[in-house]
């Protein structure tokens, strides 16, 4: 047998075997917590570490070594490779377990839309809600790439509004990610979002998953 990066490859090229180990370094109060939402989503059999930022866990030699960046989500496949970065997480996870049916066939015109909002959260919605909600200036809407926090808000929203979902019928991964983004964000009062009837009933929806709820009551310890 031949192994790269921790994927182990069968003799004769006969597919690929998933890892045997999925360790997930996790904080409740994190990103991790969506990366916990997905792992759930596609029945993965995974070890958590818990990581207490109050205990500085983060910053430990141990876990720097593993991550410089000291951050969660963190999922480390057989003692191998490290995936940081939420939605490079969630798009691994999909793409590992297909038969969860949360990613849209490579080269279809949908997996294009699916990449699309799948990466809308971290390169727009983060950025702009930091914007909105953390800066006292406001930067030039020509120099960012999401223009306004607004901008952000009226785009999803006429996304989800044509729903249920933001492949139309089909629930993805993306979804996965935008959902919790948006519930997280309305539970600190992010503008607009509370007051969204277009929002609070797209994360009532994906909120609404046996997954979400098995990730949510799963013991953290």
């Amino acid at each position: 047998m031949e192994s790269s990066a921790g994927i182990v490859r069968e003799p004769g090229g006969g597919g690929i075997a998933m890892p045997s180990q999925l360790t997930f370094y996790y904080n409740p109060m994190s990103r991790a917590a969506i990366v916990r939402w997905m792992l759930e989503e596609v029945d993965a059999d995974y070890a958590i570490v818990p990581i207490d930022f109050e205990a500085g866990d983060n910053r430990k030699p141990d876990f720097l070594a593993i991550n410089p960046m000291g951050k969660l989500p963190t999922l480390v496949l057989d003692d191998l490779t490290v995936l940081t970065e939420t939605p490079a997480i969630i798009a691994w996870l999909a793409d590992a377990y297909p038969e969860a049916g949360l990613a849209p066939e490579p080269g279809s015109a949908e997996r294009g839309t699916y990449y699309r909002w799948l990466f809308f959260g971290g390169t727009c919605f983060e950025p702009a809600l930091t914007d909105a909600t953390m800066r006292k200036d406001v930067l030039p809407k020509s120099s960012v790439g999401w223009g306004t926090y607004h901008d952000v808000i009226d785009t999803l929203e006429i996304a989800i509004g044509e729903g249920p979902y933001l492949l139309g019928e089909r629930f993805s991964a993306a979804d996965v990610y935008i959902g919790a983004e948006l519930f997280w964000a309305g539970m600190f009062a992010a503008p607009r979002i509370a007051e969204s009837r277009v929002i609070q009933d797209y994360v009532a929806r994906v909120t609404n998953r046996d997954a979400y709820k098995r990730a949510m009551a799963v013991p953290d310890a």
